[in-house]
């Protein structure tokens, strides 16, 4: 692992994106405070730091009912250690999938997308291999329905 800058920034500074190979590089040029780890399959925090807690929700990338409840969780995690002013990254596996939900639901949660689709495209604008599977972007639907 490397300090390489694979990884993106959701809201700069403060929450960051990317896979489990970059979370060393996160914890080590952004100061993360909090890893929210997306993978079921995790058995320790991809890069065991004694400062940063480690959280870990597991949801699976090619889940065939929707994780609205898990997601909802995982995305609970990354906005409530923002608003607590910690430096925030969430990761799956490969920063695609179980990432591109969380990022578009954290932007949801945190009023800077109003609609699935809105904040789809931002964070693709932001971080461009995400892609939510349809499973994935339906269990946002039901936590986010158009008003």
């Amino acid at each position: 692992m490397s300090t390489e800058k694979n990884y993106h920034a959701l809201i700069p500074e403060q929450i960051f994106m990317g896979a489990a190979a970059d979370v060393e590089a996160m914890v080590k040029n952004e100061g993360i405070d909090v890893i929210v780890d997306l993978r079921g399959e995790a058995t320790e925090c991809a890069y065991p730091a004694a400062h940063v807690k480690w959280v870990q929700i597991p949801l699976a990338d090619q889940a065939e009912v929707p994780q609205d409840k898990a997601f909802e969780l995982a995305i609970q995690a990354v906005t409530e250690a923002f608003r607590d002013n910690k430096k925030v990254a969430f990761h799956c596996a490969g920063g695609k999938g179980r990432t591109g939900t969380v990022a578009a639901g954290t932007l949801l949660a945190l009023g800077l997308s109003h609609t699935v689709d809105e904040a789809e495209t931002k964070a693709k604008s932001i971080r461009g291999v995400l892609d939510m599977k349809p499973s994935q972007k339906e269990a946002l639907n039901k936590l986010y329905p158009i008003k």
